[in-house]
C-alpha cells in the first residue's frame, strides 16, 4: 500500500440460483485466492450468494436463513485475510426486505449498504421483492451484533486514509442522481458497484462509458462487479462485465469470464492529489455519513497495472491520430487568433532541420491556410553557423520549398565572430558563451526580419525543453508567440509523423521521415567528419524518461521515490534503475534551477493536461529551494545501493 497503490478485485463466480451453499464455496474460494494475490478489497455482483434472477424465492424464510448462515460462513473464511471482502444478499430488517452490499473484514461484518434505486421497468420488477433504501443510518442486529445499516456509510481504512470506499448497486449509478455522488463528496476515493446487469446488443459500451464516466466525474476510483454465468436465463443473459475504472480510464476489464479474478491497482493518491488540485471539488464533507474504520497491514504493493512509457501519448493508433490532428488544430486556432489580432504581415519561424522547428513550420502553414492567405506570407529563415550540418542545412531548405513558403538563409558565423571579437572571447573556447551567442544572435535577426516586415516571430521551442531549462535565455528562449510550449518532446515526434503521413507519398513527407531520423541537438558545436557533434539527450538524459519525469512529477506532483518507483515499472527492461536514478536527479536539479526561464514565457496554447506557463497551470518562484526533493533522491540512492524499499 506504499505510495497509495491498493490492489483490488472484482471477482463472478459461476452460480447456481438459489443455492446458497454452492455460492458460499465458490465465493470463499475466490476470497481465499485473492488473499493469496495480495488483494485488499475485493467485490462480488450484486445479490451475489443467492443468485439476482431467485424472483419470489426471496420471499421465502428458507433463502433467507440459508443467507445468513452463508454470510457468517464467509465472516469466518475472511479472519485473517488482510482483505475487505463486499458480497451482495437480501436482507430482511423491520419486516421489509433489501438488496443489500455486505462489508465483510477479518471476521466482521463492517456494514450493511441497501440499494437505493429499485428498477421496476421493462424485464425489471425489483419493487416485487424489495424496498428501497431508508433515509439515514441504523444499527440492526445481526449474529448477536449491532451492524451499521444504510445508504450513507464510508469505509475508512485507518493505515491510509485516502483509501476511503462506498457501496451502490447495480441502478444505483443509472440513475439520475447515484448515490456515489453523495459518498465521494463525503470522502470516499472508491466506489463499489455491486451489479447484476443483463446483456444486450450495446449495452456494454453504454456500461464501459458510465463506469468510466463516472470515476472521471467524481475523480474515483470505480469497481463494477456484474453477474455472470449460472443466472438464470428465463428472460435475460448475463455477461460478468467486470470493470475497474480510474479518474475516466479503465484499468482494467472483462467479459464472459467467471471463476476468475479481474485484478489491478489503484492509486488513491493520485485521486486524493487531484481533488485538492481542483477548487471545484468540495472540501469532504461525512455529516451525513456513518465512517467505519478498518485495518489493513501496510506493505508494498507489487505493480501490475500498466504504466506506460510515453503518458502524453495514447496508445492506441486511432486514439494518437486523433490526439495528434486536436493538437494541431488548438495550435493552429491559437496562432490564427495572433497573427489576426496583431495584424501580422508574415509569420516569421527559424528553420533549423530540427523536430520542434518543423512543428512550428507546419502549425504556421495551417494557421495561414485558415486565414485565406498564400503561404509566402510565412517568411521561415535558417541561420547556419559553425554546429549546422549539411543534413539539417538542405532538409530546412527542402522542408520550405516542400511547403511553399517564403524561404531564406542569413549565415551567422560572421556576425557571432565579430560578437566574439567585441566583447573579447576567445572563438576556440566552446563553452556556454560560444553556444549561447549563437542562440541570441538568431532570436536577434528573427525579431528584426519580423520588424522589417510587419510580422511576428514563432516560436519552436518545446515543453519538455521549458521543464529542463534546455534554452537559451533571451534567445531561443523568447518569441512573439510560442506554438510547441505545451507539447512535450516525444509528442512533437508523433506530430510530425502523423503530419508526414497526412502528405505521403511525396517529397514533403520524406524529408519529415528524415528530420524525424535526425538526433535531437541544438548545433551550436563544430561537427565531427560531417555529423552531429552534440547530441541532447546524450548531454540533459532521454527525453522519454524526462517527459515520464514531468509527466508524473509535476503533473501529478508525485515524489520523487513515487517517479522513479513507477519509472522502473515503466521502463523495466529498457533503462537500469541506477540509470533512471541519475536522470531523475538531473531533472528535479534542472527543473528548480530553471524556473526564471518559464516565469517570463511568451505567450503560446495550452495543448494537454500539463503546462508550465506562468499565466495558466505553474506557478513557482524562481528562487525556490529543491532541498527536500533532493534529500529523498538521497535517500532513494541509499535505499537502492542497500536493496531496501523508502516509504
Amino acid at each position: 500500500m506504499f505510495d497509495g497503490f491498493i490492489k483490488v478485485a472484482c471477482a463472478t463466480p459461476e452460480i447456481v440460483v438459489a443455492d446458497c451453499a454452492h455460492n458460499t464455496q465458490k465465493t470463499i474460494h475466490l476470497m481465499k485466492e485473492a488473499a493469496a494475490a495480495g488483494i485488499k478489497l475485493l467485490v462480488f455482483p450484486e445479490l451475489g450468494l443467492t443468485g439476482y434472477t431467485c424472483g419470489d424465492l426471496f420471499f421465502q424464510s428458507a433463502l433467507l436463513k440459508a443467507v445468513e448462515c452463508a454470510l457468517l460462513e464467509i465472516m469466518d473464511a475472511s479472519e485473517n485475510m488482510d482483505m475487505i471482502t463486499v458480497v451482495g444478499i437480501p436482507f430482511a430488517n423491520n419486516h421489509k426486505l433489501y438488496n443489500c452490499a455486505a462489508v465483510v473484514s477479518d471476521g466482521r461484518l463492517l456494514g450493511l449498504v441497501p440499494k437505493t434505486h429499485l428498477p421496476n421497468y421493462n424485464e425489471f420488477y425489483e419493487r416485487r421483492q424489495f424496498t428501497p433504501a431508508p433515509d439515514g443510518t441504523e444499527l440492526v442486529a445481526f449474529n448477536g451484533d449491532t451492524i451499521p445499516f444504510g445508504t450513507d456509510l464510508l469505509f475508512s481504512c485507518s493505515d491510509i486514509p485516502e483509501f476511503t470506499f462506498a457501496c451502490e448497486i447495480c441502478e444505483d449509478l443509472w440513475a439520475p442522481c447515484p448515490p456515489s455522488i453523495r459518498h465521494t463528496l463525503a470522502g470516499a476515493t472508491v466506489i463499489a458497484n455491486l451489479s447484476a446487469s443483463d446483456e444486450l446488443v450495446g449495452k456494454a459500451a453504454y456500461r464501459r462509458a458510465l463506469v468510466a464516466g463516472q470515476s472521471a466525474r467524481l475523480v474515483c476510483a470505480y469497481l463494477y462487479s456484474d453477474a455472470g454465468e449460472g443466472e438464470s436465463t428465463t428472460d435475460m443473459t448475463f455477461a460478468a462485465h467486470n470493470l475497474i475504472a480510474e479518474n475516466g480510464t479503465v484499468l482494467k476489464e472483462s467479459r464472459y469470464q467467471t471463476d476468475e479474478l479481474l485484478i489491478t491497482e489503484i492509486d488513491v493518491q493520485r485521486l486524493a492529489a487531484e481533488r485538492r488540485k481542483i477548487t471545484t471539488y468540495p472540501a469532504a464533507d461525512d455529516g451525513s455519513h456513518l465512517t467505519v474504520s478498518f485495518s489493513l497491514t501496510s506493505a508494498k504493493t507489487s505493480l501490475t497495472r500498466f504504466v506506460p512509457c510515453t503518458p502524453f501519448i495514447p496508445a492506441s493508433q486511432n486514439d494518437r491520430e486523433a490526439v495528434c490532428e486536436d493538437i494541431l488544430a488548438i495550435q493552429t486556432a491559437g496562432l490564427k487568433k495572433r497573427l489576426s489580432h496583431s495584424r501580422a504581415k508574415t509569420a516569421v519561424v527559424g528553420i533549423s532541420g530540427g523536430l520542434d522547428s518543423a512543428l512550428a513550420l507546419l502549425v504556421c502553414v495551417r494557421a495561414i491556410d485558415a486565414l485565406g492567405r498564400p503561404r509566402t506570407d510565412i517568411h521561415a529563415v535558417t541561420m547556419p553557423c559553425f554546429g549546422t550540418t549539411p543534413r539539417t542545412r538542405s532538409n530546412a531548405q527542402t522542408l520550405c520549398e516542400e511547403l511553399g513558403v517564403t524561404f531564406s538563409c542569413v549565415d551567422i558565423k560572421k556576425a557571432v565572430d565579430q560578437h566574439f571579437a567585441d566583447i573579447g572571447h576567445n572563438p576556440n573556447q566552446h563553452d556556454v558563451t560560444f553556444e549561447n551567442a549563437q542562440a541570441r544572435e538568431r532570436t536577434q535577426i528573427l525579431m528584426d526580419i519580423a520588424n522589417q516586415n510587419g510580422g511576428l516571430v514563432v516560436g519552436t521551442g518545446d515543453l519538455s525543453e521549458l521543464a529542463l531549462g534546455w534554452a537559451t535565455y533571451n534567445g531561443d528562449h523568447m518569441s512573439m508567440y510560442a506554438v510547441n510550449a505545451s507539447v512535450p518532446k516525444t509528442l512533437v515526434r508523433y506530430l510530425v509523423a502523423y503530419e508526414a503521413a497526412r502528405f505521403a507519398p511525396s517529397a514533403l513527407d520524406e524529408v519529415l521521415r528524415d528530420i524525424l531520423d535526425t538526433p535531437v541537438s541544438p548545433e551550436l558545436l563544430p561537427p565531427n567528419e560531417g555529423e552531429i557533434a552534440q547530441k541532447t539527450e546524450d548531454l540533459v538524459g532521454p527525453y522519454e524518461l524526462h517527459d515520464f519525469f514531468l509527466y508524473y512529477g509535476i503533473r501529478w506532483a508525485f515524489s520523487p521515490a513515487k517517479v522513479f518507483r513507477l519509472a522502473c515499472h515503466a521502463f523495466n527492461g529498457i533503462y537500469q534503475r541506477p540509470v533512471i536514478l541519475y536522470w531523475l536527479e538531473t531533472f528535479y536539479r534542472r527543473f528548480f534551477a530553471q524556473q526564471f526561464k518559464r516565469s517570463c514565457l511568451p505567450d503560446g496554447p495550452k495543448v494537454g493536461s500539463a503546462s508550465l506557463s506562468p499565466r495558466g497551470d505553474w506557478r513557482m518562484p524562481s528562487d525556490a529551494s529543491a532541498a527536500m526533493w533532493q534529500s529523498e533522491i538521497e535517500l532513494l540512492k541509499e535505499a537502492e545501493s542497500s536493496n531496501k524499499d523508502i516509504k
